[in-house]
């Protein structure tokens, strides 16, 4: 599988797009394009690669994981995926960019494909296995590629730190249990791609991470 991520907004999100090199099929996971030239720069990456977007994947409703979900929905034609455990943060999404004096720059698209724990998706014939990860926030998932030997597990676990867990939703003893029972059970060289962070694996957080030992 091929990943390109880029940082995109304030927030300095990180957003990916993974690919198969053989059925040129793509996910976009995370869209958090705010300005019309990151738009761009993502419009141009999926038409220099000539790829064709199959999936809008989003590990949570935050909505610097969220700001470009519209454009993402209408340019290519594909619906939000998301879990439904997260529906009622679209409600409050205009509250949160207030909070952070970042004005929303269009309405939040409602999701049009649910996701649960256990639910499998396919770019070409690759894999990718949905696990639920809530703590960050309630309807939290990581999109886990095992053929790929990686997760993309949005703002549950970071290089040597966690999600934060005082915004509506968020639960600290909930988020740890979901590490040490849905990340940390992943084989130990699973690259972690975070929401925000570098890479790393899940044997060095398990081995070095301050709030799991």
């Amino acid at each position: 599988m091929k990943i390109t991520r880029f940082s995109f907004n304030a927030f300095q999100e990180l957003t990916y797009v993974i690919w198969d090199d053989v059925s040129l099929e793509c996910a976009i996971i995370d869209p958090g394009c705010y300005y019309r030239r990151e738009q761009q720069v993502l419009e141009n990456y999926i038409s220099k690669n000539n790829l064709k977007v199959k999936y809008l994947l989003i590990t949570h409703i935050h909505l610097d994981h969220y700001f470009g979900a519209p454009f993402v929905a209408r340019t290519y034609n594909v619906p939000v995926s998301a879990s439904k455990a997260d529906e009622p943060l679209l409600d409050l999404m205009s509250r949160q960019a207030e909070m952070y004096g970042t004005p929303l720059p269009e309405a939040p698209i409602a999701i049009g494909n649910y996701l649960q724990a256990g639910d499998t998706l396919y770019l070409g014939k690759e894999p990718i296995h949905i696990l639920s990860v809530p703590g960050h926030s309630k309807g939290s998932l990581a999109y886990y590629l095992p053929e790929s030997e990686c997760v993309f597990c949005g703002d549950a676990l970071f290089q040597g730190s966690i999600g934060r867990t005082d915004l509506p939703g968020g639960d600290f003893e909930e988020l740890l249990n979901t590490i040490r029972t849905q990340l940390f059970t992943l084989p130990p060289e699973t690259v972690v791609y975070s929401g925000h962070s570098g890479e790393t694996t899940i044997a060095d957080e398990i081995r070095s991470n301050p709030f799991l030992q």
